[in-house]
């Protein structure tokens, strides 16, 4: 088992999985992913969830290691999401005097999950709710669509912890040695963006407790200058950009398109931008477009017509963004087409659709391959959208 220490009383049992090759089915995990089970041991022993079906016998090793001889008492279940409850029944058949604690809505799901009856070991729990273990109090925080509708958050008293669900989880193996920030971003934007004032009500609900340690389901126990990660949080779930800077994304069929989004992000910082990126959507993971894409304060669209609408990829990065809550952002437009260029009124129509975004007035329209008018509106956009 890994050596992670917690206190002395809570014990960290969960399990690394570097084989998965796509989280939840869509996201690459080049370092993989952790699922985070934790022991608390004290007058009555509580399990805070279950791990993935993947790492069903490295958790249950870890479990019966720091138990000892001892048996489960509880087991808390902050989120019924797969990889992080697929051993619940295991858990029943293992203990069955253990009690489940959960809220309303994590016994319904349960029922959709299991076939069991857990009447008898059901333990229903509210907002402020607490149970006490002995030397150590819970007390349950509910989070609901942070990111399902069950989830809650459980605080414990004594030693101060927030068990924050998939609140400050990141992609990667535990043993991973990288910047927390880049991959929690990907993670946080892509799982958990599209409920940016879901997680507004939570941070404020946390702010009301002394927290000094936080232990998510996924990624690493955050134990110091919690301030930095809280302020990442408020920051992604209010939509603000993080950063100033331009993503440039593009997709391009013979690369004309490409030439042109070149040229832009060329111009861009020649004249000052902070940060430029540069975005082939054919090719680069489509999580961390996304990722870019809310971290900066402006982006730039460049795709050519297909089919008489946009190129696959450019509308499903647009999909993407609008289902995650895109906004406060300021966009630019470059289409290409030969005889009936249509991907930039498409887009246009797209953006329009999403909150507080502002449509540059300048629009880059490609016929075919680039030319000196092109050259000219590309400076002019470039030109807008630093302004």
């Amino acid at each position: 088992m890994k050596d992670i220490m917690i206190s002395d009383t809570i014990k960290y049992i969960g399990a690394d999985d570097k084989t998965l090759d796509l989280f939840e089915g869509q996201y690459v995990i080049p370092n993989g992913v952790s699922y985070n089970s934790y022991l608390i041991l004290d007058d009555k022993v509580a399990v805070m969830d279950t791990v993935d079906a993947r790492a069903t016998d490295e958790w249950l090793k870890n479990l019966e290691e720091a138990l000892g001889n001892r048996a489960v008492d509880y087991l808390v279940v902050s989120h019924m999401e797969p990889d992080h409850a697929a051993n619940i029944q295991t858990l029943v058949e293992k203990y069955p005097g253990m009690q489940i604690v959960g809220n309303a809505k994590t016994f319904g799901m349960i029922d959709q999950f299991f076939k069991m009856d857990i009447t008898n070991q059901s333990l229903i729990v509210k907002e402020g709710d607490t149970l006490s273990l002995g030397n150590h109090t819970l007390q349950f925080v509910m989070a609901p669509m942070v990111h399902w509708p069950e989830v809650m958050v459980t605080y414990e008293q004594s030693e101060k912890i927030l068990f924050s669900a998939d609140g400050f989880g990141k992609f990667g193996a535990l043993d991973t040695e990288e910047d927390w920030a880049c991959e929690a971003r990907r993670y946080y934007f892509n799982i958990v963006g599209k409920y940016g004032a879901q997680v507004q009500a939570l941070l404020k609900k946390a702010a009301g407790l002394d927290i000094q340690m936080i232990c998510p389901l996924h990624g690493p126990i955050l134990k110091e200058d919690l301030g930095y990660y809280i302020g990442k949080y408020d920051v992604w779930s209010s939509y603000e950009p993080e950063n100033k800077g331009v993503l440039v994304a593009y997709a391009s069929i013979y690369g004309n398109t490409k030439e042109a989004a070149i040229k832009m992000a060329s111009l861009l910082e020649a004249k000052g931008a902070e940060k430029v990126v540069l975005t082939d959507l054919t090719r680069e993971d489509m999580a961390e477009a996304l990722e870019d894409a809310f971290r900066y304060d402006s982006l730039v669209v460049a795709a050519p017509t297909y089919d008489g609408g946009i190129f696959p990829c450019v509308e499903e990065f647009l999909l993407h963004l609008k289902s995650k809550n895109y906004q406060k952002r300021k966009v630019g437009i470059m289409d290409n087409g030969t005889w009936a260029p249509m991907a930039g009124k498409h887009m246009k129509t797209m953006l329009e659709a999403m909150k507080n975004i502002t449509i540059c007035n300048q629009t880059v329209s490609i016929r075919s391959a680039m030319n000196e008018t092109n050259e000219k509106e590309i400076e002019e956009l470039a030109n807008e959208i630093l302004a």
